[in-house]
């Protein structure tokens, strides 16, 4: 655990059934992280009212007030022109202020692009932030990304995200030699849109060649075949919550199975243990908090519908890449290559 101050701005207004579940997820960060210092911006009176009538507990938390917040509807230049004192602008704006800070919301991915962009800036050499999360598989996890976003990309975008998901994997995983490709339609070289085909020649006449294995298609992806998926943010997003719906249709399924009959629950009881196991390897919750890698600072998006559970992840996914250094060092990587 990190020795230094750790500062993180939450946007307690961003995502359905907010500000109630910023603050729960808070509660639970806290319980397990007690040296973050938690900056909370949002319209204060509406947070105050219901830390009171849920009786969350926590302890030093800062409540920063700010009117007219990002709605889900905005478009680019209402978020520009019209939300400078909105939780998103002023959670960023301090990142920018404050060093070992980092920013997190379940608010309108676009907003966070684009107030990112403007106040962290982005790394040197990359034109477009990309939302960057783990992918449980049956090996391990892959590295996805683009997930939503940059829903149009050209081939360069994508060659810049391989290399900022080749230097990720690499601070994530340093004695692997990990396994690249292009999620697609079909393996074939002359399948899928032409930007792919284009990327895929821009990522095999870079170094990146020895670690790129071609197309992926989505079906091969839980299979643990590669490690760094490299997709548009159309695509991505469209595969990443088809894989959650998946995910919650099993779950779901397998729970009102058990409850049927009396047999059924008996052997429920048989095999709680892999069962829950097997829940928690493939629940959406703890993977939950994406980074929007390239930019130059930590801002992390957490999914609209996040529970609390799933926004305590994404509070210790923040919390982790600061202690880690994690933009220092993806920056440092970037700049080698």
């Amino acid at each position: 655990m990190s020795s230094r101050q750790i500062s993180i701005a939450v946007d307690a207004m961003g995502g359905e059934n907010s500000p109630l579940k910023v603050l729960k997820g808070i509660e639970i960060f806290k319980n397990e992280v007690q040296n973050a210092e938690l900056k909370l911006f949002g319209e204060k009176e509406l947070i105050i009212s219901t830390i009171k009538k849920h009786n969350i507990k926590i302890n030093s938390l800062e409540i920063i007030n700010t009117t007219d917040n990002v709605k889900d509807d905005d478009n680019p230049n209402t978020i520009l022109r019209s939300r400078k004192d909105s939780s998103m602008f002023k959670g960023l704006e301090f990142v920018k202020n404050n060093s070992n800070s980092g920013f997190v919301s379940a608010g309108n991915t676009a907003a966070i692009m684009i107030l990112s962009r403007l106040l962290i800036g982005m790394i040197k050499g990359v034109d477009r932030p990309a939302i960057c999360s783990l992918i449980p598989n049956k090996k391990n996890f892959s590295i996805m990304l683009d997930l939503g976003a940059n829903v149009t990309v050209n081939a360069s975008n994508l060659l810049q995200f391989a290399l900022m998901g080749y230097c990720y994997f690499n601070l994530l995983n340093k004695n692997k030699k990990p396994r690249m490709g292009i999620l697609n339609i079909g393996t074939e070289n002359n399948k899928g849109l032409e930007f792919l085909q284009e990327a895929a020649d821009l990522i095999s006449s870079s170094f990146l060649n020895k670690y790129y294995v071609g197309f992926i298609e989505p079906n091969k992806i839980a299979l643990g075949e590669c490690d760094i998926i490299i997709s548009d943010g159309y695509t991505g997003n469209i595969m990443l919550k088809s894989a959650e719906g998946i995910s919650d249709f099993i779950t779901s399924n397998l729970k009102e199975m058990f409850n049927k009959k009396i047999v059924n629950k008996i052997a429920y009881k048989i095999i709680e243990k892999d069962l829950i196991d097997f829940r928690q390897r493939i629940n959406p919750e703890i993977y939950n908090g994406a980074l929007l890698i390239g930019l130059n600072g930590i801002s992390i998006k957490s999914h609209g519908n996040a529970s609390s559970v799933g926004f305590s992840h994404a509070l210790k996914q923040c919390y982790n890449s600061i202690s880690d250094n994690l933009n220092e060092q993806i920056t440092d990587y970037m700049q080698s290559l």
